[in-house]
């Protein structure tokens, strides 16, 4: 079993987006995926339950179905940081709980678990604890999501740095395109190759109907699939 957690540099990098992708990409090779977003916040009351459209598309996305409660079993409904969200509904995010509601992931028998973070790397999931330590605790390896925009140089390497200094597995990084109109596009996308020290793994290219992503042969290795 591959697991892999999929982190950002920011809030709306395109995580979901990316995750999504991937997940689509392993069904296309007839690889039983599935996707798994622990902690949602800005969650909607739907079918007598709270759900985020974040998870409903990492659902929609995978080859492994489940039930809403195991694709996301921390769900809140202010779209706020997601330890103050607990902490206001009288829960909260443990290590000891994240552990469990991950065996539930394990249990529906995967070949991939992609699991989307909430915000970017150094996520807190209480006053003294951050998502990281969930992620180093499991040992999955991190693909870094970095969304190209206005400063996202400056955002990808202190996230890539922090995640080395915790000594993480990161396989690489995607670009995603989320602003059509970024200035210097290509020169910001040469310099990331130059300073992260993980791999580009692909692109997704900016688009308003179909999104798609420009793989690059590092992923496909990474995800044990063939390629030509």
């Amino acid at each position: 079993m591959k697991e892999i957690f999929i982190t950002a540099t920011d809030t709306d990098a395109g995580k979901t987006h990316v995750t999504s992708l991937l997940l689509k990409l392993l069904a296309q090779h007839n690889k039983r995926a599935i996707g798994y977003k622990p902690i949602a916040a800005g969650c909607e009351i739907a079918f007598d339950q709270l759900v985020n459209a974040d998870a409903l598309m990492l659902m929609e996305s995978a080859s492994v179905s489940a039930k809403y409660d195991i694709v996301n079993p921390f769900a809140f409904a202010p779209a706020i940081a997601p330890h103050i969200a607990a902490k206001q509904s009288g829960q909260s995010i443990t290590q000891a709980k994240l552990a469990d509601a991950y065996k539930n992931v394990h249990k529906q028998k995967p070949d991939y678990i992609l699991t989307e973070g909430a915000g970017g790397w150094a996520l807190p999931i209480s006053s003294t604890d951050y998502l990281y330590n969930w992620v180093k605790s499991e040992n999955l390896d991190v693909i870094l999501v970095v969304g190209m925009k206005l400063g996202c140089l400056n955002h990808a390497i202190l996230t890539a740095e922090h995640i080395k200094a915790q000594g993480v597995n990161c396989i690489g990084w995607i670009a995603n395109e989320i602003d059509p109109n970024m200035l210097n596009y290509q020169d910001n996308l040469d310099t990331l190759k130059q300073v992260l020290p993980f791999p580009i793994l692909a692109i997704s290219p900016y688009s308003e109907t179909t999104p798609k992503l420009k793989i690059y042969k590092t992923l496909l290795e990474n995800l044990a699939i063939a390629h030509s």
